[in-house]
């Protein structure tokens, strides 16, 4: 959206345009104000619902000052089956690449959180919609088999739209390679907490994102399998009000508990502190 105003120059009688000074709210449709936003951890002012974070910010949000090391950084997809839908898969990679600064849709690492260390891994939802292919599998998987070796808890913050279809099934293999990395995970005792954001869809929903020891999601987040016009299509039903919303989902024992961005981080310290105390 544009904000109106008087120019001052010659031509005083026309309108000067200033580009993105509002956004338009996707939940209760307000216009809202961006620095606003941007100075209250990206909340919408109105309803409070949380626009969406890029990794960078999530890792400000989440973990203490100049802790983060990342790891894997040069891992990047090939195109095993030279896939073409409106252009080259090769290509498509290359564009996001350059938009992105980073090879794939997610960022694994270590950190802390009060000082106490954690792994994690971020979903990157500006990198193909943050969908799953052999990277995102192979970068998940090594993250969980570095915490099973160190004993250190693994958090991960999904935000995808589900499996990569460039890369057909070996894009769905990595939904039963990265579950049965969380497998290995739970039974050496080491600690999984999963964040799911807005939005968490398709094959990621449906393997490692709803694995965790403990689920939390930010509220207002949409989280499901298939989307809910599909659904609607399917079944020639109307879905209840708030389906597939977070609210939706705890109040169906289908997640553990909403944690609101200002409060993520002490939540967070004080579930690792419950299940990892010696770490």
């Amino acid at each position: 959206m544009a904000l109106f105003r008087k120019d001052s120059s010659k031509d005083s009688g026309k309108l000067k345009i200033v580009e993105g000074m509002w956004i338009k709210c996707s939940f209760c449709r307000a216009m809202v104000y961006r620095k606003s936003v941007e100075q209250n951890l990206k909340l919408c002012p109105k309803c409070g619902c949380h626009f969406p974070l890029s990794v960078l910010e999530r890792i400000d949000l989440v973990l203490d000052p100049d802790s983060f090391q990342e790891w894997d950084v040069e891992l990047a997809p090939g195109d095993p089956l030279t896939f073409i839908d409106t252009q080259p898969y090769a290509g498509r990679v290359k564009t996001y690449q350059k938009k992105t600064g980073r090879n794939d849709a997610i960022v694994t690492g270590e950190g802390r959180v009060h000082d106490r260390p954690v792994i994690v891994g971020i979903f990157d939802f500006a990198f193909m919609g943050g969908s799953m292919g052999s990277v995102v599998g192979e970068k998940i998987c090594r993250a969980v088999g570095r915490a099973r070796e160190s004993h250190t808890p693994f958090f991960l913050v999904t935000t995808s739209g589900g499996a990569r279809m460039q890369e057909g099934i070996l894009s769905l293999m990595q939904m039963a390679r990265t579950s049965a990395a969380i497998a290995r995970l739970h039974e050496s005792g080491v600690p999984f907490i999963s964040l799911l954001t807005d939005p968490t869809f398709g094959g990621v929903t449906a393997s490692v994102a709803m694995l965790g020891d403990v689920i939390l999601a930010e509220p207002k987040a949409l989280i499901g399998f298939a989307g809910p016009r599909v659904i609607e299509q399917t079944i020639k039903q109307r879905l209840p009000d708030g389906f597939q919303r977070a609210e939706f989902l705890l109040d169906h024992g289908m997640i553990d508990a909403i944690v609101a961005r200002p409060q993520l981080r002490d939540r967070l310290h004080a579930i690792l502190r419950h299940l990892a105390p010696s770490a």
